[in-house]
Formats: C-alpha cells, sequence, structure tokens
C-alpha cells in the first residue's frame, strides 16, 4: 500500500504544472488548452479557482456570481497569485456565448443547481456539478435524468473518494483485501457550519439539510463500498449546540448539528454513520469489516491555521503488509490544494473528462443515490420511524430505477450477499 500511495502522489506531481496537451482532440468542444468558465465564486468556487491554477491544466477565461463581494475576492485570488484576472460575466448568457469556454464549473448554493444547469445546458460543454447535485428528491432525478442525453460529460463534486486514506481504502476493500464486505461504519467530528454568503447552509430549505448538504460525500463513500442499494435507514438526530438562537433577516436556522444513521443494503451489508458538529477539532474515521478482517482508516485535521493534518489507514487482516498501520498524509505542496489534497485529484479527473478521456469522477447516478440514502435519513429524523427506502419512493410518485440511474456496482468493491434479517 506504501507504493500505491506514493505511486498516487507521483503522478499527481507530474500532472502540477503540466498543462493540457495543444492538440485538435484536446478537449470535447476545441482544442489547445481548455478554458472553464466558474458560475459561483464562493468558498467553494475559491476552492476550485486554486486547484486550478496549481495543476495548470486549463485556463479559467471567466467567472459569474451575483454577489459582488464574492467576485472580489475571486479576484484576489488570481491577482495574489500572481495570474491575469478572467472576465467577469454580467450574466449566464454572456457567458454560455463566449466561445473561449471549453467546460462549465457549477459552484454555486446548493439549491441553484438545477436552475443554473437549465440555463447553460444547452451548450452541450463538459460541467462539473458540485455536491450535493440538487436539494430535492424531483431535482436530484431531473438532473440524473438530464445527464443521460446530454453530450458530454458531467462530473460531480465528490472530492471526499480522494482523500489519501479513501484512495487507499476504496482499492483494497475492490482487491479483496478485507474479503465479502459485510458492515461499514464511517463518522465525521467536525466544527459548525462555516459562514456563507446570505448565510444560506443554515437552514434546510436552502441547503437540503445537513445529511444531504455536508454528509452526501459519506453516504457517496458508505453506497460505494457496500455496492448496492439502500433498502431501509433509520437516523435520530437534531440541533444540540449550533444555531439555536441563529436567525438570518427573520428566518431561524433550522440546521441539524448531529445525527446517528443506519442503513440497511439490499445485499445485506450494514452502514452507521455518525455526524458530530460541534467539535473543536476534525476527526474523520472509516471502518469496513469484511470475512477476512476489517479495514481502518482515519484522519486528524484542524480548520485553525498552523496545525497541520495526519491520515493513517490499517488493514488488520493475518499477514497483510498494513497490518500494523502506516501513515499515508500527502505532502503539503498536495494538501494545500483544498480538502486535503483531494480538491486537485477531482480536477485531474475533470480535466480528463474535457479532454475526451475516461475517469473515475463521480457520476450523476452516484450523485443521486449519495442524496436519495441522505434525504431517507432526514425523513427518518423527521419522522422518527425507519424509512423503507422503495416504499417511500414509490409513495412520493418517483422511480430512480431505470436505466443508467443506478450506478454500476460493477465498478465499486465487492460486498457480501449476506441476507438481511
Amino acid at each position: 500500500m506504501k507504493e500505491q500511495l506514493d505511486k498516487i502522489i507521483s503522478d499527481l506531481q507530474a500532472s502540477m504544472g503540466r498543462n493540457a496537451p495543444e492538440s485538435a482532440n484536446a478537449s470535447e468542444t476545441g482544442g489547445g488548452t481548455p478554458g472553464y468558465a466558474i458560475i459561483g465564486t464562493g468558498m467553494m468556487g475559491r476552492e476550485h479557482i486554486r486547484a486550478i491554477l496549481q495543476l495548470k491544466q486549463a485556463r479559467i477565461v471567466g467567472i459569474f456570481d451575483e454577489d459582488a463581494g464574492s467576485v472580489n475576492r475571486a479576484i484576489r485570488e488570481f491577482t495574489q497569485s500572481g495570474h491575469e484576472a478572467p472576465a467577469v460575466y454580467t450574466g449566464l448568457d454572456d457567458l454560455t456565448n463566449d466561445d473561449r469556454i471549453d467546460a462549465i464549473l457549477i459552484c454555486t448554493p446548493n439549491f441553484t443547481h438545477r436552475q443554473v444547469f437549465d440555463a447553460v445546458m444547452h451548450t452541450g460543454k463538459p460541467i462539473f456539478l458540485e455536491k450535493p447535485m440538487a436539494t430535492t428528491l424531483e431535482d436530484a432525478i431531473y438532473l440524473a435524468e438530464a445527464s443521460l442525453s446530454y453530450p458530454a460529460s458531467i462530473l460531480l463534486g465528490m472530492q471526499y473518494r480522494y482523500k489519501s486514506q479513501y484512495q487507499l481504502a476504496l482499492s483494497a476493500i475492490s482487491n479483496g483485501d478485507v474479503g465479502s464486505v459485510k458492515m461499514i461504519s464511517l463518522c465525521e467530528y467536525r466544527p459548525a457550519f462555516l459562514p456563507k454568503v446570505k448565510e444560506w447552509n443554515k437552514f434546510a430549505v436552502y441547503s437540503g439539510g445537513t445529511l444531504v448538504e455536508k454528509c452526501c460525500h459519506y453516504f457517496d463513500l458508505m453506497n460505494r463500498i457496500a455496492a448496492s442499494l439502500p433498502a431501509r435507514v433509520f437516523a435520530s438526530g437534531g440541533r444540540a449546540v449550533n444555531f439555536k438562537d441563529f436567525n438570518y433577516e427573520g428566518q431561524a436556522s433550522d440546521i441539524d448539528d448531529h445525527a446517528l444513521v443506519i442503513v440497511e443494503y439490499e445485499n445485506g451489508v450494514r452502514g452507521q454513520f455518525t455526524l458530530n458538529m460541534f467539535s473543536e477539532e476534525l476527526y474523520e474515521g472509516l471502518a469496513v469489516s469484511g470475512d477476512l478482517g476489517t479495514l481502518r482508516a482515519e484522519e486528524q485535521a484542524s480548520f485553525k491555521p498552523g496545525r497541520g493534518s495526519s491520515s493513517k489507514i490499517t488493514v488488520e487482516v493475518p499477514g497483510h503488509a498494513a497490518y500494523d498501520g502506516f501513515d499515508c498524509t500527502f505532502p503539503e505542496a498536495i494538501e494545500s490544494g483544498g480538502h486535503y489534497g483531494s480538491t486537485l485529484f477531482e480536477h485531474v479527473r475533470f480535466a480528463k473528462r474535457v479532454q475526451g478521456q475516461q475517469s473515475d469522477g463521480a457520476s450523476c447516478a452516484e450523485g443521486l443515490w449519495a442524496i436519495i440514502t441522505a434525504w431517507m435519513a432526514q425523513e427518518s429524523i423527521t419522522t422518527n420511524t425507519v424509512v423503507d427506502v422503495r416504499e417511500t419512493l414509490s409513495g412520493l410518485g418517483l422511480d430512480p430505477f431505470g436505466e443508467g440511474l443506478i450506478p454500476d456496482i460493477n465498478k465499486c468493491p465487492k460486498s457480501g450477499e449476506a441476507n438481511p434479517s
């Protein structure tokens, strides 16, 4: 596994500073180094700007955001790093009419994703869509269905897949290192939601709820490892500490700050997820148990300046090279790329898509089922009941089981076929 980590790092380092090929097939929509347009220059939009500038696989030709403060902060990202500022569009029509654009990044608040997608879909250009892809089941299914006939790639922003410990974990599980997967446990302990423009992330109507907004990353990982669809979901959660007296423009915050979630999958795999958003520091943990042993992947980090992160992976299978565990923290030059380096890996995959190549970036089908799993957990908290996924979807008149809407489990790690009790 150490050799694999070294290769992951060296491959990315080789990509950094290497421009996209200057050829007629350099992008799906034109030749030369691809030109990106970024819609939404808030906190995540600016992280993507930094990652693109660091990788140098594409150029940013323009940005758009309705908030002037966000635009100004984005411009500073360019000037402070010695790059020429891009065009600032006055509207989405100006953006979509710019023939320099080869791909579009949608990094706006969650509740606007469908609206922005509809405004740019006529371009037929590759799209990067930030997570979660939508805040409602209806919008998520709409976008997933639209992706099936869309003429170019749509990649979902699920960068947690590319944290060092999760890249190694997913590979080890796929290789059968722990045998047939039976049980998955995930947890995140972290500080509260950070400030956003107009504080939209403090309200479920705009964010989709904490388990959709923040935790779709984890349900994406859990679904991938289980290699199955969720069958039943039970969750308990609420607000214990954060934003209990928070108001913005007369509206009281209703966002959850902790939760416990149990997911039973159709193939019998069981998963659990723990969220705590009133911790001082960040801790993530993944444990996957199969019939051969247990894999553990951990990360400790901080939102406070000057405090580094550390990641570790252990495979408790007799004779395994990682039985005693080893440090798998990315070098600082990679970690600085955002989300402990995972944003850079995500952009390498998007750049490949833009260049007409294949990559293992998250699909709309995977984004859809991450949202379905999270939405069912939020529904369980609201109703205080165990939620049957297929029954609930049928009752809502929704059918996300059509061709192309279910993730390709052949690309996911193999799991056990135990029968649920």
